[in-house]
């Protein structure tokens, strides 16, 4: 990831006697914000903080959380260009990425061999960094085909418990984002009912395994509500 340009922005503070900052913002004639390409990408130091605040004032002002539609807001995840972050786009379709460096080497991880954890590098890059929602959706389908009702192909190997569940929440999180909720129901269900031991005891999963856990039952739980 280059950057061509960076700046920050100055404080906006009130006029005497106005409530709200001095700008005002418009938009061109025949402007369609769900065909904006538009965006930014904006560094904080706690991106869960903000995610949660950001998620705070959709429910107040919309009832619900969207995760569809304008505006959006997705999961907050750790990326594989060393970042934590989340993305959301704004009801005049400017995508908006918010992030915290988690490492010091901003640079692309190589993409993993394995087939589990491969789809899941992919994956998660096409739905929280590209959008490209149905490029996410036929990557984990290879690995977790539709005609094996989304488990691993017979005879074939077989994705560690955390591998697993985190396939079966983002599928699960891709269906609900493209209005397909019996399916993500049925990915939710049967992600809550995967046996993932104890994540935190001796034999559990490495660090990096166990914070992408975390991640996924926390949208599994929003998912399940």
């Amino acid at each position: 990831m280059n950057t061509t340009r960076s700046a920050q922005l100055p404080e906006l503070r009130p006029l005497p006697g106005h409530a709200d900052p001095p700008y005002s913002a418009t938009s061109p004639k025949g402007y369609d914000p769900a065909a904006s390409y538009s965006g930014c990408y904006v560094l904080t130091e706690d991106v869960d903080g903000l995610h949660a605040a950001f998620r705070a004032g959709l429910k107040a002002a919309y009832g619900r959380i969207p995760n569809r539609g304008l505006p959006r807001i997705g999961p907050v995840k750790d990326m594989s260009y060393g970042v934590r972050q989340f993305l959301m786009t704004d009801p005049a379709g400017n995508s908006i990425r918010v992030g915290q460096p988690i490492s010091g080497d901003p640079s692309m991880r190589p993409v993993p061999r394995g087939p589990f954890e491969r789809a899941l590098h992919l994956a998660d890059l096409f739905t929280d960094s590209k959008e490209d929602l149905a490029g996410a959706v036929r990557v984990i389908d290879r690995v977790l085909p539709p005609e094996h009702d989304h488990a691993p192909r017979p005879g074939g190997p077989d994705p560690s418990p955390v591998q697993h569940l985190r396939l079966l929440v983002l599928r699960a999180d891709l269906a609900e984002r493209l209005g397909d909720a019996p399916l993500a129901a049925r990915l939710a269900a049967r992600a809550a009912a995967l046996p993932l031991g104890d994540l935190d005891g001796p034999d559990g999963p490495g660090e990096e395994e166990r914070a992408a856990a975390r991640d996924s039952l926390a949208r599994l739980a929003e998912l399940t509500r």
